[in-house]
């Protein structure tokens, strides 16, 4: 039977911050524990920390900071800084592990902490258990506290900043350039306000950088891929080429159109992969989705050649089928993508390069681009729940789900999951009538109302 998590949702540990498990007391316990499973063999260890522009993230980085020095472990600051960018030196500075506080997209008042390992990528389930072991059982051993000249240093990487933006660069070909493009970037208040407007800048673009005023309380409010309504309205009005929203820690990257028009996570996946495709670079000619993802998607790769192979929610379960079937390029509806060819992780600033090359290279604008791919009528709702049981042994919403999957037939889908870092029930329903979907979301959700709050 597989042991279940008590303190990890499907991307690290999130909550409201100053309440378990978003305190600093589990910081340092998490920061003891990380430092444990990662401290292998007897030359000194470090670990990397980063975090995004939340004011609760001085309380939790300094918590962690001390847990893992507590155990004899060295750790480089690095400040504000995309999640991707944290993974990134965490590798490349041959660290043991990263740590990245934030809570993406989520609003200030919560926060959360996540891990990567020294290669860049997200902890699979086992080592996750091995630090709530950890925790939970061995905290108290006094062998685990090193004393004297073995306790652990801490100190600041001033280059973050600059490191960061040679390697998002470094994923933009070599021999083009952004000069004569106008870009407007939301920086959602977040880890990306200097990083990504100084990116597109230095490769030759006229950048129009907003929500990039971050005061500890702003991070995603009414900006940033969740509230993409601003950067809509700024595109129009400066007669931009292109929009990129980000969200709070920089892994997800939606875009907006030349006419104002956002371009979801799934038209960006199309783009990418269909002109990897042509090029013959899309390994496998597999792009990997979550169940999530548009089923216009894998219209658009079938006609290009190409399939959709999908994953549970989650960028690392993306990642671990990535890396298990060997191809390079995968994300989801969200706007967490993955070019494994360039990073481990999800990376907004490399998501938005990618597609800008594209741009350069075919002429054409993201409208028509954004055109290789239609979406089905596609209808989200959440329920807030109090409990989260199996939902295959709730015979009402089992049946309910079962009717509604008879009544689309081929013509469309219908499934429901939880939230891994909210109290809530996800209801997904797709088909060709939105009127007729919104009915089956809203019988779907009454049921579960019922079960579950």
């Amino acid at each position: 039977m597989e042991k279940k998590k008590r303190l990890f949702g499907t991307d690290g540990i999130r909550g409201v911050a100053n309440i378990e498990p978003m305190t600093a007391e589990t910081a340092l316990k998490l920061g003891r524990a990380v430092a444990y499973v990662f401290k292998k063999g007897s030359r000194r260890h470090k670990i990397v920390i980063g975090k995004d522009t939340r004011l609760s993230g001085y309380m939790l980085e300094s918590a962690m900071m001390a847990g893992i020095c507590s155990m004899g472990v060295d750790v480089m600051i690095v400040g504000p800084l995309p999640t991707p960018g944290i993974a990134f030196i965490a590798s490349s500075m041959r660290a043991d592990a990263g740590v990245v506080i934030s809570a993406s997209h989520n609003p200030y008042q919560d926060n959360g902490i996540k891990f990567f390992s020294r290669d860049g990528l997200k902890l699979p389930d086992e080592v996750e258990l091995e630090i709530e072991r950890f925790i939970f059982e061995n905290q108290e051993d006094p062998s685990h506290r090193p004393t004297a000249s073995e306790v652990g240093k801490a100190y600041r990487i001033d280059d973050a900043v600059g490191r960061y933006v040679v390697f998002a660069k470094n994923s933009f070909p070599k021999e083009l350039t952004l000069n004569g493009l106008k870009i407007v970037v939301d920086c959602a208040n977040g880890a990306t306000y200097r990083v990504a407007p100084e990116a597109l800048y230095e490769l030759g673009a006229d950048v129009v950088p907003i929500g990039v005023n971050p005061d500890g309380e702003n991070i995603n409010k009414g900006c940033g891929s969740l509230y993409p309504e601003s950067l809509k309205e700024e595109v129009v009005r400066s007669g931009a080429d292109i929009g990129i929203a980000l969200d709070g820690d920089g892994d997800r990257c939606i875009l907006v159109d030349e006419r104002g028009e956002v371009v979801d996570g799934d038209h960006v996946m199309a783009i990418c992969a269909t002109a990897m495709l042509r090029e013959g670079t899309l390994k496998g000619n597999t792009l990997v989705a979550t169940v999530m993802s548009n089923s216009g998607l894998d219209e658009a790769l079938k006609r290009a050649g190409g399939r959709v192979v999908r994953t549970r929610v989650g960028d690392r379960y993306v990642v671990e089928e990535m890396l298990r079937g060997g191809y390079n390029l995968g994300g989801e509806q969200s706007g967490h993508i993955v070019f494994l060819d360039h990073t481990t992780t999800g990376d907004g600033v490399i998501t938005a390069l990618q597609v800008l090359a594209i741009m350069v290279r075919s002429g054409k604008p993201l409208s028509e681009l954004a055109a290789v791919m239609t979406s089905y009528p596609q209808v989200l709702l959440n329920v807030r729940v109090t409990k989260k049981p199996d939902l295959d042994g709730l015979p009402a919403v089992s049946h309910t789900l079962e009717k509604i999957r008879r009544r689309l037939k081929d013509r469309g889908r219908a499934f429901i999951r939880y939230s891994g870092t909210e109290p809530l029930a996800r209801i997904t329903v797709e088909g060709e009538n939105m009127d007729e979907i919104k009915g089956m979301a809203e019988e779907l959700a009454g049921v579960v109302r019922e079960e579950l709050s």
